[in-house]
């Protein structure tokens, strides 16, 4: 047929248009953020002061993160001759009448009494050999207990101890926190229990100015921690809460009562074959 000759109302279809592909919530927010990040990443890179400062960050966070690592590696192996505490406690003599000498002695896990060990771990921290570096029963006892209680009562495991001893200063702060946090799974991860316990031994303040339990032992038992009894090891465990206010060769009533208690609770554990295979 002649186009010229076509009915008025015939007319040619065009194929109809393909509907988009929708993007989905998850995908929508990706893109949003990533648009973000660009932005940023631009805005960074606009301005170099700002751009040296971020890039020095990075930096920082990566040498203290892999310092820490290694500084944990190293002391797996070495004694652990000073600590913040043992800084701190020495700053804390000067200027006042009390002696600045410092009473301490590492000794190996293996030259220390196990009874020593036993009571430490009855008396601190009685999940210690199943536990991950964190005792969350107990944790979750120790906040419904706060609520009623006058002082509030931790719930540091022994690996905690271990990590704020060794590695952090004292006082209280969020970021100390999530430090001790850090490097409780990480002595947990690098050192293991047998490890953590002996340098908890080794460092625990036992006294005035008195550090570990052979410093202890020989300072107010007049003998070597190898050959502790259980009595005397728990009552060095009974002191640990506060050794600057609680004396192991004076002992309170309080400290004696509490060192039955810790003798018991060694029995209870089923002595020390509960620390055998740490």
């Amino acid at each position: 047929m002649d186009p010229s000759q076509r009915p008025a109302n015939t007319f040619r279809t065009s194929p109809s248009p393909q509907p988009r592909p929708k993007v989905g919530h998850s995908s929508a927010q990706r893109l949003q953020k990533g648009g973000r990040w660009q932005q940023a990443r631009h805005f960074i890179r606009e301005r170099p002061l700002l751009e040296r400062i971020y890039w020095f960050s990075i930096k920082a966070f990566l040498w203290l993160f892999f310092g820490s690592l290694g500084y944990v590696v190293v002391l797996k192996y070495v004694p652990v001759w000073v600590t913040p505490l043992v800084v701190s406690r020495w700053i804390d003599t000067i200027g006042t009448d009390e002696s600045s000498h410092v009473y301490k002695k590492w000794r190996s896990y293996d030259e220390i009494s196990k009874e020593a060990a036993l009571a430490v771990v009855a008396s601190e921290d009685q999940a210690f050999p199943i536990h991950w570096g964190f005792d969350f029963d107990e944790i979750q006892d120790a906040i419904k207990e706060n609520k009623t209680r006058e002082r509030p009562r931790g719930a540091s495991t022994i690996s905690q101890q271990v990590a704020k001893n060794v590695f952090l200063w004292n006082g209280r702060s969020y970021i100390r926190k999530g430090l001790e946090v850090y490097f409780t799974a990480v002595i947990e991860l690098i050192w293991g229990k047998k490890r953590i316990l002996e340098v908890y031994l080794n460092v625990a303040e036992t006294g005035p100015m008195t550090f570990g339990v052979e410093a202890a032992s020989e300072r107010f038992y007049g003998h070597s921690a190898a050959t502790l009894s259980r009595n005397e090891a728990a009552r060095i465990a009974a002191v640990l809460p506060n050794p600057r206010q609680f004396s192991i060769k004076n002992p309170s009533s309080y400290i004696q009562r509490r060192t039955r208690q810790i003798t018991r609770q060694m029995r209870y554990l089923g002595g020390q074959k509960y620390i055998r295979n740490l």
